[in-house]
């Protein structure tokens, strides 16, 4: 089964060389599932040619916002469109998470209760707990048409996504390990933009387990067999 990921935004530079590009980290995340991958610059305008280029997609996290004014976000709101029209299965992380709702329907906004850093908790559907990293502000407030939350929070109500048996995203990172966080909090630490307290919280809390691999199968199972459950 090939997996085209479409790259919404790129690891900071000052990371690239010890921790690789968003799209390695899905390589690495869905790897020995037997797919194989193709990588697409969508924030740079690279697109594939037809949402059936590839058996499924993963759409990344990027630096910008869904409701910014940049000329990939309307093709990849298009494209997102078509392969969900189409029935071509579709994963989106982070932004990936956010455009994928704009896209459908729903509604994103610049959260009121500020950043989600580092190691979070969130409560599953099914009474089950996952721990995962996330590194955001924006969440998605409005649901689409049939979309059903699988797992939220209380600072993000809406992480986990479920559209029917076509769409699955997912707000926090699971292709982000603990010591691309640490990178992250050593990088911008200090810059203004990020409340101390969360940053710290972020550091502090970089050795402690996170559900990546868990959700990395979740995945992969969503790609191959269209079911989306996070407590299977």
């Amino acid at each position: 089964m090939k997996i085209g990921i479409l790259q919404a935004g790129h690891t900071p530079a000052e990371l690239l060389s010890s921790h690789g590009d968003y799209d390695g980290m899905f390589c690495r995340l869905l790897d020995g599932h037997g797919f194989s991958f193709a990588a697409y610059d969508v924030e740079n305008m690279v697109f594939p040619g037809s949402i059936r280029d590839a058996d499924g997609w993963v759409v990344t996290g990027s630096k910008h916002g869904a409701y910014e004014d940049h000329a990939f976000i309307p093709a990849l709101e298009r494209f997102i469109r078509e392969a969900h029209a189409g029935d071509v299965p579709l994963v989106g992380v982070c932004f990936g998470h956010q455009i994928a709702a704009q896209a459908l329907g729903g509604r994103v906004v610049k959260h009121i209760g500020g950043w989600s850093l580092g190691r979070q908790i969130y409560e599953t559907a099914g009474g089950g707990r996952l721990a995962l990293n996330a590194w955001h502000q924006d969440q998605v407030v409005d649901l689409p048409e049939g979309a059903v939350c699988l797992a939220g929070s209380a600072s993000c109500p809406n992480a986990i996504l479920a559209y029917g048996n076509r769409v699955l995203t997912v707000q926090p990172h699971p292709e982000y390990g603990s010591d691309l966080i640490a990178d992250f909090v050593a990088l911008r630490q200090g810059t203004g933009t990020y409340p101390d307290d969360r940053m710290e919280a972020a550091k502090e809390d970089r050795h402690s387990a996170v559900d990546n691999v868990r959700l990395g199968a979740v995945i992969a199972r969503f790609f191959l067999t269209r079911h989306a459950d996070v407590d299977a």
